[in-house]
């Protein structure tokens, strides 16, 4: 199996971005990853997108892109595992480059989500769930979340109070970060009184609805040389894994297994532990979901997430900062392309181009992702050459 390395990123506009489509979105973003890696051709694509159908009417996602990318005809397809979609495209994407099936490789992942009315928004989130025994009964994602934050909370003592301040910690360094769709701070207070969603979650608590898209492209490591446009990335570790769909039928809702197995996964692959990972985006689509992967990916002990985001822990500053973009809850949740952005956070982080949010001495970096309650979930660990 071949070694490789990411040797461009790019990103669209991000937020709720009206004068573009979702053709336009994908292109953007693929345009600004091919000019920094400096590649004139591309030998596949694979995108990531959840619901191009419900959203924007739009499915044959990767022939779409190919097509207004101008790359065609090459290989392209779809990903989708929910909000997991570009994590699931990067991780393709990286075993048609290992396996040596391809050499330069297009990763992306793209969504449109605010052409359409707030109903129509939930009805095509609630896919992700278990449609039987889940939504059918009218159980939403910000539902979902709050029983598992309740049964953390009555577990482990995890408070309100750390919920808000995962969310105070994530706008303050996306705050930072110029392509975010919410770039501001937030006060503890305002988060702890914000409009009520699902007790204990207030709307400060959830990440927004986004348009966007990123991209990625990816090599062998010995071709690195051929494009010296910008500094290549090595990646040293990706997993993937599954859970049950149904948060009922999970054997403790206060973990995220799939992480957990995951992480396992990437950590053996790279040949490190959590505490070699310098910085980590995590998918914090609630401050409850960041709490519980943090604790999932082995940089606390389960249960002591809240204490580690309390004691400052996973700030900029502190022992394992995560989500250094500002997270889903900042930046922005589109939810077919984030996986992606995690990706080009990190590699902005290794490179050394993040500003003023800039982790010092960064060498190594973990992107977690996942889909639903955590029913699937990717990891990958990418490190400076």
């Amino acid at each position: 199996m071949r070694d490789v390395a990411v040797i461009g990123v790019g990103l669209s506009a991000w937020g709720e971005v009206w004068k573009q489509s979702l053709r336009d979105l994908i292109t953007e973003a693929a345009v600004n990853a091919v000019d920094d890696a400096g590649v004139e051709k591309l030998d596949a694509m694979f995108i990531g997108c959840m619901s191009g159908g419900l959203f924007a009417g739009q499915e044959h996602i990767g022939a779409l892109a190919a097509d207004y990318l101008g790359m065609g005809p090459i290989p392209a397809t779809r990903t989708e595992s929910a909000c997991a979609s570009a994590g699931t495209a990067f991780r393709t994407g990286l075993m048609a480059v290992a396996s040596g099936y391809h050499d330069v490789v297009l990763a992306g992942g793209v969504e449109k989500m605010t052409d359409v009315d707030g109903g129509a928004t939930t009805r095509a989130l609630a896919a992700a769930a278990d449609q039987e025994y889940e939504a059918y009964h009218g159980v939403t994602f910000p539902g979902l979340y709050a029983m598992m934050a309740v049964a953390h909370m009555a577990k482990y003592g995890t408070t309100r109070e750390q919920l808000a301040m995962v969310a105070v910690k994530n706008h303050r360094n996306g705050a930072m970060n110029p392509h975010g769709q919410s770039p501001f701070e937030v006060t503890l207070e305002q988060v702890l009184t914000a409009t009520r969603v699902a007790d204990p979650l207030r709307i400060l608590d959830c990440s927004p609805v986004t348009d966007g898209a990123a991209a990625a492209i990816l090599c062998p490591l010995d071709m690195v040389s051929r494009f010296t446009k910008s500094q290549a990335i090595r990646v040293t570790g990706s997993g993937q894994a599954t859970d049950t769909i149904a948060l009922h039928q999970r054997k403790d809702i206060c973990a995220i297994e799939s992480a957990a197995l995951a992480a396992k996964v990437a950590y053996d692959m790279a040949g490190v532990g959590p505490g070699d990972i310098d910085f980590a985006e995590v998918h914090d689509c609630f401050t409850i979901a960041e709490i519980m992967v943090t604790e999932a990916l082995g940089f606390c002990e389960q249960g002591q997430g809240g204490k580690a985001v309390e004691a400052g822990e996973t700030a900029l500053d502190g022992r394992i900062p995560i989500n250094t973009s500002g997270g889903l809850k900042s930046k922005g949740h589109p939810v077919g392309a984030t996986g992606i952005a995690q990706i080009h956070e990190i590699v902005t982080q290794l490179r050394g181009n993040a500003g003023g949010r800039q982790v010092k001495d960064a060498k190594r970096g973990l992107a977690q992702n996942m889909g639903g309650t955590g029913a699937s979930s990717t990891v990958h660990i990418l490190e400076v050459i």
